[in-house]
Formats: structure tokens, sequence, C-alpha cells
């Protein structure tokens, strides 16, 4: 595995696990920004595993849609990506909600750490981690 990979997934799993301990602990607006990092991170690891090149995006639907134009499925939806590309302003600026018109709780925090544990399971089984 190529070190940026290597370090790409190791980023990722540390917004995983402080996706967890935020949410764990009430603050809502950071689990679910760093659940979408985490998810964001893992994608471009894969981005950079396959050899496909890529602008600067945030997008997480860009990236599932790169990586399976490449014939690699991520087992993110189309709802997946619209509700995570959803997060990634409003978590981290104070523009209203994380989650367009509700408040962001502990079932939305769980919700979206479970996609980014499925979509780091599936980078390091694809990346050779």
């Amino acid at each position: 595995m190529k070190d940026s990979v290597r370090q790409w997934l190791a980023y990722a799993e540390e917004n995983l696990a402080c996706a967890r301990l935020t949410a764990a602990n009430g603050y809502y607006n950071p689990a679910l920004q760093n659940a979408q990092q985490a998810i964001e991170k893992a994608l471009k690891a894969l981005v950079i595993h396959k050899g496909i090149e890529f602008r600067k995006t945030h997008s997480v639907q860009e990236l599932r849609d790169m990586l399976s134009a490449a014939g690699e499925t991520v087992g993110l939806t189309d709802d997946d990506c619209e509700l995570l590309d959803s997060i990634y302003l409003p978590s981290k600026y104070p523009l209203g909600s994380a989650l367009p018109d509700v408040q962001p709780d502990l079932g939305s925090c769980d919700a979206c750490i479970s996609i980014a544990d499925g979509v780091l399971r599936c980078a390091r089984k694809v990346a050779g981690d």
C-alpha cells in the first residue's frame, strides 16, 4: 500500500474515532462533521490507490462516482451521498443545523457513523490493509 493511501486512511480512522467520542458526549455537529470527513478521506484514499486523477473536492457523491466509474463499489447509496454532502458546510460553520430542517441528534450521528464504518472497512479491504 502506498504511504499516501495509508496516511489518508489513518486520518479517516481518527475522524471516525472523534465522531464516536463526540456523539457519545452529546456534541452532534462535530460528530457529523467527523463522520463526513472520515468518509471523504477514505474515499480519497481509494481514489489515490486506484490512480484516479481528481480535483480538490469535498463532495462524497463526486468521489463515489469517480470510484464507481473505475469499477469500484463502496456501498454508498445516492441517499447516503446526499445526506453526507448536506453535512459538510453546516456542521463546520454556524449556518444552522447540520441537517436541513432538523436538529442533529444521536440517531442521525449513529447513522452517519455506521455509514463511515462501512466505507472505512471497504477502503481498508480494497487498499489491502
